[in-house]
């Protein structure tokens, strides 16, 4: 009994109950939370486990009889107090193996627990009942709000086809714009408000992604033009033709990224690029890339951007505009789409944000084979073309399929005047051989796939050190697989 009793003595300051009996069912030590608990007149040591728990344990003679298994699971019992009034607990009595036979009581008040239990039910149902009040109420207010503003932008639109003066026109068409943004600016707030209620459903169908991503580019073409930029829109090959997922919501977080990149960029160059990165059965993964050249953002400040009515920096709030809202709510539905959201910036030197979404593949879509890249030929010299180039013409078919010899001497020609490109700080040269690389690269294993992917977007970034350190990984891959071969 020397042996079991000093383990027990040793928790004399637990915030459970702990107390020791022995065969005979009597208590011969209590911890002091077990006799605050219980608040037996003359102490628990000397009483009964009978009189503790009278539901488990039954007197017999000098010795109690239970149907209590003591083992390590604990139980909810009901336990007895001094004054014979009782409480809940979760108790877990077992044996010590000490001679004679000697039992330890541990047991948790279930009180406090069951009362905070129904407190925190309380309160979830409170804040629940005030979330859909507050959902409403925004949804009301919106509504509302879009009314007068509709009614605003109907007559100014009536205003515009009549003939006023260069003044009036500028003043209406100035009066057109803000309509049309504050008609933005509740659209956020009531998607905003739905995807915080859990009440925010995607409505998938079959569209052409070609076709969508020309929209987005004619949406935002104007603005373009008004601040001289350049924009270059590049699709993969291997990009289905048709998918099944909700085109409007794709549409939203490339009119939001593509928004952002265009309202940060004075001067330089905008990309938008599309692949196809992953195919599950008949789900298939797209990847969007949205590239700018403006002011970027500080690694200290990029947490802040995807969070809620959140700016980097006041300022930027005050002289761009803008709810912090967009970036929220475009994270939110890539997540509902089964993708991930993310982004890399400088400070100065532009940012590059990209995401991914799963969608539905369709029976009917069109072999990859037939289907071209889209690309700016603007982005090219003359003569010059996104294609294989010579090495197709020399090789032929094979050097299409990846793994072949001749597929990895093309590689590794492209890979050479990539790198010499980027010595000679030729970057448009370096893009153009990027594009060769990656379409030479077509069905490569996943890992190569990915190394292809960061080095093009060092080299858009006109990154050395990630150049260097992507061309030195796919050198890597290549002699490996050739020793393999």
């Amino acid at each position: 009994m020397e042996e079991g009793s000093s383990s027990v003595f040793s928790v004399g300051d637990a915030l459970e109950i702990i107390f020791e009996f022995d065969e005979t069912g009597k208590i011969s030590y209590a911890n002091p939370e077990a006799e605050k608990k219980l608040e037996y007149e003359n102490g628990l040591c000397g009483r009964s486990i009978v009189d503790v728990f009278p539901n488990e344990f039954k007197a017999v003679g000098n010795a109690f009889t239970t149907e209590y298994s003591f083992d390590e699971k604990p139980k909810q019992l009901v336990a007895y107090r001094g004054n014979l009034t009782c409480f809940p607990v979760e108790a877990k009595i077992i044996k010590s193996g000490s001679t004679p036979e000697t039992y330890v009581c541990m047991a948790n008040d279930m009180l406090e627990k069951e009362y905070l239990k129904r407190e925190i039910a309380q309160v979830k149902q409170e804040a629940e009942h005030a979330l859909k009040v507050k959902s409403e109420f925004v949804a009301n207010v919106t509504h509302e709000l879009r009314t007068p503003v509709n009614g605003v932008l109907g007559n100014v639109k009536e205003l515009l086809g009549e003939e006023v003066d260069s003044r009036t026109m500028k003043s209406l068409r100035m009066i057109e714009r803000c309509c049309v943004d504050m008609n933005k600016i509740i659209d956020n707030i009531l998607d905003f408000s739905k995807l915080e209620a859990g009440k925010f459903t995607l409505e998938p169908r079959r569209f052409h992604v070609r076709e969508m991503l020309d929209y987005v580019k004619g949406t935002h073409s104007a603005k373009i033009t008004e601040k001289g930029l350049q924009f270059f829109m590049t699709v993969s090959p291997n990009v289905p033709e048709y998918v099944i997922g909700d085109e409007l919501r794709i549409k939203q977080i490339l009119n939001n990224l593509l928004s952002n990149a265009l309202k940060f960029t004075s001067v330089g160059k905008v990309t938008l690029e599309v692949l196809k990165t992953a195919q599950m059965d008949d789900r298939t993964e797209l990847f969007f890339i949205v590239i700018d050249s403006g002011i970027g953002i500080d690694d200290a400040d990029k947490d802040k951007l995807f969070q809620s009515f959140s700016q980097v920096d006041a300022s930027i709030s005050r002289r761009y505009g803008g709810t912090g809202l967009g970036l929220n709510i475009s994270k939110q539905l890539v997540e509902l789409m089964g993708g991930r959201i993310g982004v890399e910036s400088q400070k100065g030197k532009g940012s590059t944000f990209s995401f991914s979404v799963w969608l539905g593949s369709c029976e009917e879509e069109k072999s990859t084979e037939q289907r071209m890249d889209t690309i700016n030929p603007s982005r090219y010299a003359p003569g010059e073309t996104a294609s294989f180039g010579q090495e197709e013409s020399e090789s032929g078919d094979a050097v299409k399929q990846y793994g072949t010899p001749e597929n990895r001497e093309a590689l590794k020609k492209a890979l050479s005047k990539l790198i010499l490109c980027v010595e000679m700080e030729n970057w448009e040269k370096a893009e153009m051989f990027m594009d060769t690389i990656r379409q030479l690269a077509e069905g490569a294993p996943q890992e190569v796939g990915r190394v292809i992917l960061r080095l093009k977007m060092a080299v858009q970034k006109e990154n050395y050190d990630r150049i260097t350190a992507g061309f030195e990984e796919l050198k890597g891959f290549l002699q490996a697989e050739e020793v393999h071969a």
